[in-house]
């Protein structure tokens, strides 16, 4: 029996956000190179694309390119960007068949020409799809997205436009790229690295986090499915008293 057949259809978490990590280590453990890993792990992004669809969940972002990468050496990078633009051409049949919308979130404008011009036209053709959201962040970092957060308020609050006593959390939620969407219910990082990587701080205030140690090229559908299984036992109290416990004092009262 499969994994995903023990998952419960009215528990799938809407929205799952990742951080593909362990391409460049794929690559090196078989003495290939860095790029061979990238094109292994766009095979992983197909699978759990579609493992997510199959399932119902909503929006699915995952962590392509940070801000950081672009201190990779240029040869690397050069490949990466490449690659993308033959990802978004190679996988439009995907996202079609599949009913998938596709997003970014990131400093798209620093990419050049012809990477622009093919994210523009795969946003544009995928606009019309609703069974899913793929969010792909792009030349991302959470740090970046909350110090542009910060000015883009202060210049409204400058403009007399808004008035600083009423910021509040949703105001915050509201001015932030991620803002079409809901917070992540759960976020994986494959790899068997334990950080977080400057990736939707503020968002993840309350996701529930599940670390893999499978490198990305090698996570499959199960291993997902396997992750969205162990999300659904757990008891999301959000700095609350669990339903449970709640339940068991009414019990005893």
């Amino acid at each position: 029996m499969s994994v995903s057949d023990s998952i419960l259809p009215g528990k799938v978490p809407a929205h799952v956000a990742v951080i593909m990590d362990g391409n460049g280590r794929w690559a090196q453990m078989r003495d290939l190179p860095r790029q061979q890993g990238h094109m292994e792990g766009v095979k992983a992004v197909r699978r759990i694309a579609k493992a997510a669809c199959k399932i119902g969940i909503r929006y699915l972002t995952l962590y392509a390119f940070s801000t950081e990468n672009w201190g990779r050496p240029k040869e690397e990078v050069s490949a990466l960007m490449a690659l993308l633009v033959s990802c978004l051409h190679d996988e439009m049949p995907l996202f079609m068949d599949n009913g998938i919308r596709l997003r970014v979130i990131g400093q798209a404008d620093v990419f050049l020409p012809e990477v622009r011009a093919a994210l523009d036209a795969a946003l544009e053709k995928t606009a019309g799809n609703t069974r899913m959201d793929l969010v792909l962040a792009l030349s991302y970092s959470a740090r970046w997205e909350l110090i542009e957060c910060a000015k883009n308020l202060a210049r409204l609050a400058k403009a007399g436009q808004l008035d600083p006593e009423t910021i509040d959390g949703s105001v915050i939620g509201n001015s932030l790229t991620t803002s079409f969407m809901p917070d992540p219910d759960l976020l994986i990082r494959t790899s068997g690295e334990y950080r977080i990587s400057n990736f939707l701080l503020w968002q993840i205030a309350y996701s529930e986090l599940f670390f893999s140690p499978v490198l990305w090229p090698d996570f499959t559908e199960e291993m997902f499915y396997a992750a969205i299984a162990d999300y659904q036992k757990r008891d999301r109290r959000f700095g609350k008293i669990s339903s449970s416990k709640t339940m068991l004092s009414t019990i005893k009262e």
